[in-house]
């Protein structure tokens, strides 16, 4: 199947499916309580949220133009200048282990540094280990603490990466 999936940036009739994916993908891994991104007040209009400079978001769709997937970067609230942050990269099961994440993870870090970006943080979760073994795959590095200021207090992982 994955020869038959392809990724594009997000167009604005995707929001409903882009923030079913979220809401279905993020309580399949416990990350559905206070401090988590499905709580977010952009989940409902992700095309609106990354389209404004600096950001950028893209999905993964079928060739019958399903969307099952996405991710994007924005630059990362309450941090350091040249910092964006890897945001809202989740898969339905029918888009997962097929190589979309990988793809994904590195079209996106391409596009942050396209944008004058020095440093991708993203934030996890235990329990996400597919998601973690691909980052520290992709080079970053686990962080000790948070960085800047996302309101995500529900996440237990933090990994950073030049670019």
């Amino acid at each position: 199947m994955a020869a038959n999936l392809t990724f594009r940036p997000i167009r604005p009739g995707d929001d409903p499916a882009v923030a079913a994916i979220i809401r279905t993908v993020m309580p399949q891994f416990g990350a559905d309580g206070p401090g988590f991104a499905i709580h977010d007040p952009e989940v409902g209009g992700m095309f609106t949220a990354y389209s404004v400079p600096g950001a950028a978001y893209f999905v993964v769709e079928t060739e019958t133009g399903r969307v099952i997937g996405g991710g994007g970067i924005a630059k990362l609230e309450g941090g350091e200048p040249g910092v964006c942050e890897l945001r809202k990269m989740y898969f339905l099961e029918a888009a997962r282990g097929l190589g979309m994440g990988e793809k994904m993870l590195f079209h996106c870090l391409s596009v942050a540094k396209e944008l004058g970006y020095k440093t991708c943080y993203l934030e996890t979760l235990s329990g996400m280990d597919a998601a973690i073994r691909l980052y520290e795959k992709a080079g970053f590095k686990k962080l000790c603490a948070p960085m800047g200021a996302t309101g995500h207090g529900g996440c237990d992982r933090w990994y950073a990466r030049e670019l």
